[in-house]
């Protein structure tokens, strides 16, 4: 084990809690609006921590690479969290890149991986989405998203590409949100409707090979029954020599007797 691996498995647990705990922080201020200015500053100071500490772990597994080129092309996620600059229409967007860093650094069986991710980043998307356009649309006076379950309502029907229209955003941040989640529903019904295509024709996959081996052994047993037979045959026609010697046998025999 190098040295980034071994900083990535004692450091993931750390990142989900610090992920999770930015997110918390962004999200109940605006869930919870009549809070006192100490919570809010507190929150605010929780949130810039929490990106000095995503800064620091990234510097740190670039300095132990093994690979730096390498580890930037495939970590550009890690370096989008440290360089987009904390500005609340990012706020999905920085959200869904903490989801991605937290994704790649927690470990889990592949099948599991599908389904946990896959159910997962739809909840994640419909909950980070719902905070994000309720923020930038309450205090709007032309909007007519006003509460979480309106924004909870408008989420889901982007996401799922319903769009019903009864509600929906009217600031430009809003409707980046929008397009965020439209882009990402679009992708997971596409995510879906692979998995249960490829679900699918594994049945009639694994179905067909099963009637290929019963086939094959019919075939086998089929050809068995007449090997069997043709044995069968031979011994009758060696009975049927046998017969006919011991009777000529037999014959001599009592000619001889008599004689």
């Amino acid at each position: 084990m190098d040295r980034l691996t071994s900083w990535e498995h004692r450091t993931s647990t750390a990142l989900l809690v610090i992920g999770t705990g930015f997110l918390l922080s962004w999200a109940i201020p605006v869930l919870v609006p009549g809070l006192p200015p100490a919570a809010h500053t507190a929150f605010s100071y929780l949130q810039v921590t929490a990106w000095c500490l995503f800064t620091a772990d990234y510097l740190i597994r670039l300095a132990i690479a093994p690979r730096r080129l390498r580890f930037f092309i495939r970590n550009i996620p890690s370096l989008l969290v440290v360089v987009l600059p904390l500005l609340r229409p990012l706020w999905l967007l920085r959200a869904l890149l903490l989801l991605q860093v937290v994704a790649e650094r927690v470990q889990l069986p592949l099948r599991l991986r599908a389904v946990v991710y896959v159910s997962g980043t739809a909840l994640f998307l419909a909950a980070v989405g719902s905070v994000a356009v309720l923020e930038v649309e309450r205090d709007n006076l032309d909007g007519n998203i006003k509460t979480v379950g309106d924004a909870l309502w408008w989420s889901i029907t982007t996401m799922t590409t319903v769009g019903y229209g009864d509600r929906f955003p009217v600031t430009s941040e809003g409707r980046l949100v929008a397009t965020a989640l439209m882009i990402a529903g679009i992708a997971l019904l596409g995510v879906v409707t692979a998995a249960i295509a490829s679900w699918f024709v594994e049945r009639f996959e694994r179905a067909a090979a099963m009637e290929r081996r019963t086939e094959a052994e019919l075939s086998q047993l089929v050809a068995e029954l007449a090997e069997a037979r043709k044995a069968l045959a031979d011994l009758a026609g060696t009975q049927e020599a046998l017969r006919t010697e011991l009777a000529g046998l037999t014959a001599r025999l009592s000619a001889q007797s008599e004689s």
